[in-house]
């Protein structure tokens, strides 16, 4: 007697699409969506990776369970505090709280009392100078990458312009080199390479010293009538250490002032003042008063906002910038620039708090996790992540639990990311609000629920 494949009793699009749940999730969901949910459920049961007798009941809950975004919110147990895998920097409560003003219309390009066209990005601008007494200017761009790139682009010494700021006639004039020290020429993740990116501004890549060891006299000797500009890299994902040597702003200063060349640097993590809890992290206000003419640094790092950009420094470097062409192409919007000033003009800081924190509180709540989940608290070095401070430890505690337990707690909700190392899965509530240790303990005890 033949069988017939229970494959052909999969529900058909059209009838899936005149269920009275499908219907109701049509009033807040794109047809396209539902439609991609409906596909994805007919696949699952041809694959027979669920019964077709499931279709209708995982349609359901899919759509039910859709939220506005496919990003999944999650807590962050890894001890990393600026984890570019989950997003960076958290925004802090009134940063939110003004994305979510923004939103809607606001005056980003609009004086009201005059009810005429003004700057963009005005507030964002004076909090952050207001933060930074050192520098003149400041502008914000989408990223640190298209900050560097603006710079090095708008920033050529001023033998190679016009009497306007446009390039010279010559071609090499327009391109030049950019002076660099070859232990500085970095590539961050995703295979992002520095080099690469200075490349696709016509410049060279002048290359000075060697791996380990960097001395005035290689840039000296490396600067002609084609030097563009002097470029400082922190190294901010890695550090070499032992028989090494580096030229610091200040000693550049000098170099430039008697070449007339433009000096930039680009610091990364956003700093604005030293911390004594990252000694050899370089800060903005030291970089501008060592005499940078511009320094650069991303906004969702130490600073602790959102993506963005931040180029601060003399007003006329940062106003040649800003008026490149390039700029616009590169300029955040109403969004970013509310969480940059929000951020800034705030204590409250997830990221500062993260690093700074109490470790014997820390302990503490660690110790009641452990209790609650059947875990062990074993000492944990939490690490700033994102590139900063490469190799700093920041002592703290974890729970130690069994590493088959990292897959259901991500999958969970809510999602908790733990760290997995060693055969271990490791919570460390460094990067958790204290307010959600509860969430965590009942999410851990769910997972062994579901893994048993």
């Amino acid at each position: 007697m033949a069988h017939t494949d229970p494959r052909r009793s999969i529900p058909r699009t059209d009838h899936l699409l005149d269920l009275p749940e499908v219907i109701t999730a049509g009033e807040r969901l794109s047809q396209s969506t539902i439609r991609a949910i409906i596909v994805e459920a007919q696949k699952a049961a041809r694959a027979g990776e669920i019964p077709v007798a499931e279709v209708v009941p995982t349609v359901i809950e899919h759509l039910s369970s859709r939220s506005a975004s496919s990003l999944t919110p999650v807590l962050n147990a890894t001890g990393i505090i600026v984890h570019t895998n989950l997003g960076r920097a958290p925004l802090s409560e009134p940063a939110r709280r003004a994305v979510a003003s923004a939103a809607g219309y606001v005056d980003v390009e609009m004086d009201l009392e005059t009810g005429r066209r003004s700057k963009r990005g005005i507030g964002a601008k004076q909090a952050i100078l207001r933060a930074c007494p050192g520098a003149e200017d400041a502008l914000i761009v989408n990223n640190g990458g298209a900050a560097l790139l603006l710079a090095v682009t708008a920033l050529r010494g001023d033998k190679m312009s016009g009497n306007d700021g446009s390039a010279g006639a010559s071609d090499a004039s327009v391109a030049g080199e950019i002076i660099v020290s070859r232990g500085e020429l970095i590539e961050i993740g995703a295979g992002f390479r520095l080099p690469d990116l200075m490349a696709t501004t016509g410049s060279r890549v002048r290359e000075v010293g060697m791996t380990n060891r960097t001395h005035l006299d290689d840039y000296a000797q490396a600067i002609t009538a084609d030097t563009a500009s002097l470029l400082k890299v922190h190294t901010s994902n890695f550090r070499v250490e032992g028989f090494t040597a580096s030229v610091e702003i200040a000693q550049l200063r000098e170099l430039a002032d008697e070449h007339d060349l433009p000096l930039i640097a680009d610091l990364g993590s956003g700093l604005f003042e030293p911390d004594p809890y990252l000694p050899d992290e370089p800060d903005i206000a030291s970089a501008l008063a060592a005499g940078a003419d511009v320094v650069i640094v991303s906004g969702d790092k130490l600073l602790g906002g959102p993506q963005a950009g931040l180029i601060l420094g003399r007003s006329d470097a940062v106003q040649r910038i800003a008026t490149h062409p390039l700029a616009r192409a590169m300029r955040t919007d109403k969004l970013t620039l509310a969480a940059i000033e929000a951020t800034v003009a705030n204590t409250e800081n997830p990221v500062h708090e993260a690093l700074h924190i109490d470790v014997d509180r820390l302990k503490e709540r660690t110790e009641r996790l452990a209790a609650r989940a059947a875990g062990t608290v074993v000492a944990h070095d939490g690490r700033v992540g994102g590139g900063g401070a490469p190799g700093v430890p920041l002592p703290g505690w974890a729970v130690e639990l069994p590493e088959e337990l990292a897959r259901p707690l991500r999958l969970g909700n809510p999602a908790v990311v733990a760290r997995v190392h060693q055969g271990r899965c490791l919570i460390d509530l460094r990067c958790v609000p204290e307010a959600d240790d509860d969430l965590v303990g009942e999410a851990v005890n769910r997972a062994r629920g579901n893994h048993a």
